[in-house]
């Protein structure tokens, strides 16, 4: 390919470099700016898009009944019982405390539970503890541990742990307003770890899951960020062993993240998320690697002997092309996220993406505008790594067939262990035991309650209905069919009121603990118990406005996403075999959409990033110009992702959220270093006439070097992302680090032995043209004709 306007250009830009580096500078300093702008999303719902069906559901189900949104405080006696009196005044305490909460519309705990008795014909509804100091433990117990609305959610089944709930309503306008209430609540757990040392308390809630996301994105900026700065930093100068090499290569990584982070989460309004915060780290790997490939170039050209000005030149006529395909592959495979179903992956997506548009036009412009001006000599130790490269090449090419084979069995292996992958998302996971939310809701889960949640809204049929004794038949059988299953802990149902209600109401006589025989009677027992509540204990919680409909809520273990699907397939199986078709509900709840969301997100991205790969190999295509090289091109491109997720099979055969992204966000990184190599193998063939074998050489002494060096960055930067709080970005660095790793093995062992093997026969045009010129000069002479 004639190259001569990118030398041109390469002059243009060394002429005017300083012109260039003033412009560039002030352009990434402008999209850079938006940063103060950046505003973070606290919000878990965020992750779902409004046509969620189950997101519609939750919300649904929270403008029918009372707000989900919910802070838990669980504590628990280093010795003795949460009903001694001593430990229920703390739990009196935090409930008064947790009415004082800023959003605060509804406390519940063990000693405001609105316990029912009668006396003669009267129904009496109180405080379970009024006085802590007065009540007798053992009966306290008893009625905790016997009432199924607090039995096993409110307090534990040995008596040891408690809770209290606190319902706020938080407005959703306002990404700030958790702020309070947290900070409220975390004092509370402060205060009361700093009087009462023998006894554990901890907060959790979805409260403080919306926190942690925040707290998470806000962590990764403030320590992986410039962490990774630091890192690249040492290991750009470790492998180069070139000081202003290594200012350059940071100036244009820092301008790229600045630049992409103000115009798409600054300028263009995207919220900040724990998936978006990768972004910096993400940007700051990639522009390493497109600054290593024009910098490696440059200095090894210096080291043979050239002038500083022409090497540059030189990189960028070799480098430009390959350089701009794997900046537009990259970014085509960043802005395949787009078909996430998870807005934060979206926005990574988009936002690397333009990271990556920028870090290009930095390192064609910038870099070598910079370079020109710098003081920068090249070192031994790149000639070093070239001349290891040659001799790293010929054992290739000596031992291609083998390679090929062993290569090839190592893939199939590895294949043939996907199959066992199974999605696995509890959202506690999510975040790591650095995280406060995690700690609190896994020590909750072993002693109390988790919050993994199903509600259903199930209607009645009609105004005023569930009071209809056939509809309450039909609710509690649905309960009890849950009480019944092994992953359910607790099952919260209005028919546990109803059924209090008419006992009490019947002299506490125990054979009346049912519904009551009909639907007046059901009806009154209701009013008399809803007018006999206190402010903020009413059952609006349960019940809708026109009554019409109950609020069934299902408490589990920590279930897995098959077992949380096979609950909720169970459970419809009931009610499509036992109710009536109007008493059919969608399950809903912060769980079931969190458990639907890998599945469905490995939907969308599979065609997302099958869009992507067949874009990306229709460059490689066009690029090349040759159809034999684009499809062995397919070969490097697609067995990575294959490779890396069968060594992660080899440790676990669960993947999670995370999953659904690293191909696409690897898929770009991957035809990295398969373009590079490709191109410096078709020069050689095409330009210089080389053999197969000679331009593999070729390719190994010319850019083997820095095609390590790059890979090396990006595998640091995005293993860098595994410590990550945030578990969703730890586990896609890592498995992206991994993707990476291999993509390179197969690069330099797999790749040269194909070419070997399929373009090894293919005469190049140089080739057939001296063939032309020489086969007749050196063919046998005609034989003379008969006289």
């Amino acid at each position: 390919m004639n190259n001569g306007w990118v030398t041109t250009y390469a002059n243009w830009i060394i002429k005017l470099r300083w012109l260039v580096v003033l412009v560039t500078v002030a352009g990434a300093l402008t999209m850079a700016a938006g940063g103060q702008y950046i505003k973070f999303s606290n919000d878990y719902r965020y992750f779902f898009t409004d046509e969620n069906p189950n997101l519609k559901a939750f919300e649904q189900l929270e403008r029918t009944y009372t707000s989900p949104d919910t802070l838990l405080w669980v504590l628990r006696p280093n010795e003795g019982k949460a009903t001694d009196p001593e430990i229920l005044a703390i739990v009196k305490e935090i409930t008064e405390r947790a009415w004082q909460t800023p959003y605060s519309i509804r406390v519940d705990s063990l000693t405001n539970y609105q316990h029912t008795t009668a006396l003669e014909d009267d129904l009496y509804v109180r405080d379970l503890v009024i006085d802590p100091a007065e009540v007798d433990p053992a009966e306290v117990l008893r009625i905790g541990t016997t009432e199924p609305a607090i039995a096993k959610r409110i307090i534990s089944d040995d008596g040891t742990t408690t809770a209290i709930f606190a319902t706020l309503k938080i407005p959703r306008d306002d990404i700030t307003a958790t702020a309070a209430p947290v900070a409220h609540a975390r004092a509370i757990v402060a205060d009361i770890r700093e009087r009462f040392p023998d006894l554990r308390i901890e907060l959790t809630g979805s409260v403080m899951l919306s926190t942690s996301f925040s707290e998470a994105a806000t962590r990764d900026l403030q320590t992986l960020t410039p962490g990774m700065y630091v890192v690249l930093a040492l290991t750009v100068w470790f492998l180069i062993r070139s000081i202003s090499g290594t200012i350059a290569t940071l100036f244009v990584v820092g301008l790229s993240a600045a630049a992409a982070m103000g115009l798409v989460m600054g300028w263009m309004g995207v919220k900040l998320t724990p998936p978006s915060s990768g972004a910096p780290t993400i940007i700051l790997t990639v522009a390493v690697a497109d600054s290593i490939h024009i910098l490696v170039t440059a200095l090894v050209s210096m080291q043979k002997g050239m002038a500083k000005r022409e090497a540059i030149v030189e990189s960028l006529r070799v480098n430009f092309q390959p350089v701009f395909l794997t900046s537009v592959t990259t970014a085509i495979g960043f802005a395949s996220l787009n078909f996430s179903d998870a807005p934060p992956f979206r926005d990574l997506g988009n936002t690397s993406a333009v990271g990556a548009l920028v870090a290009w036009v930095l390192s064609i412009s910038f870099l070598p505008a910079l370079m020109s001006i710098l003081p920068i000599t090249a070192k031994g130790s790149l000639t070093r790594q070239s001349a290891f490269m040659e001799r790293f090449g010929e054992m290739v090419i000596g031992n291609r067939r083998k390679i090929l084979v062993g290569m090839t069995a190592i893939l199939i292996g590895f294949a043939s262990l996907l199959p066992q992958f199974t999605f696995n998302d509890r959202f506690v996971e999510y975040f790591d035991d650095r995280m406060e939310f995690r700690v609190a809701s896994d020590w909750a889960s072993d002693n109390l309650i988790g919050i993994y949640q199903i509600s259903y809204s199930l209607y009645s049929g009609d105004t005023g209905g569930i009071s209809d004794p056939e509809y309450l038949e039909r609710l509690e059988a649905f309960a009890n069919w849950f009480r019944e299953q092994p992953e359910v802990v607790h099952v919260g149902t209005f028919t546990d009121v109803i059924k209090r209600v008419n006992k009490s109401m019947h002299g506490d006589d125990e054979d009346y603990y049912r519904v009551p025989d009909d639907r007046q009677s059901a009806a009154q027992f209701l009013l008399l118990y809803e007018m006999s509540l206190p402010y903020g204990l009413d059952l609006n919680d349960q019940i809708n406005v026109d009554k019409s409909a109950t609020k069934l809520t299902i408490t589990l273990t920590d279930v897995s996403t098959e077992q949380m699907k096979s609950v909720i397939d169970r459970a419809e199986n009931w009610l499509r075999t036992n109710a009536p078709d109007s008493m059919y509900a969608y399950p809903a709840g912060q769980a079931v959409m969190f458990s639907f969301i890998g599945i469905s997100n490995f939907e969308a991205m599979t065609v997302g990033t099958g869009i992507a790969l067949l874009l990306i190999s229709g460059c490689l295509m066009l690029a090349l110009r040759d159809l034999k090289l684009g499809i062995i091109s397919l070969v490097p491109n697609l067995t990575p992702p294959i490779a890396a997720f069968g060594v992660l099979a080899l440790f676990s055969t669960e993947v999670g959220f995370w999953s659904t992204f690293v191909i696409a966000t690897a898929l770009g990184l991957i035809v990295d270093a398969t373009v590079h190599f490709l191109s410096k193998y078709q020069r050689a063939r095409s330009e210089q006439g080389k053999s197969a074998e000679d331009a593999v050489r070729y390719a190994f002494s010319t850019v083997g070097t820095a095609l390590w060096v790059s890979t090396f960055v990006l595998i640091i930067g995005f293993a860098l992302l595994a410590y990550s709080p945030f578990r969703v970005n730890a586990m896609l660095g890592t498995m992206v680090a991994v993707t990476v790793a291999c993509a390179l093995i197969i690069d330099f062992l797999l790749l040269p032995a194909l070419l070997i093997a399929l373009d090894g026969k293919r005469k190049t045009d140089k080739t057939a043209q001296a063939d032309a010129k020489s086969g007749p000069a050196d063919a046998p002479p005609a034989a003379s004709a008969p006289a």
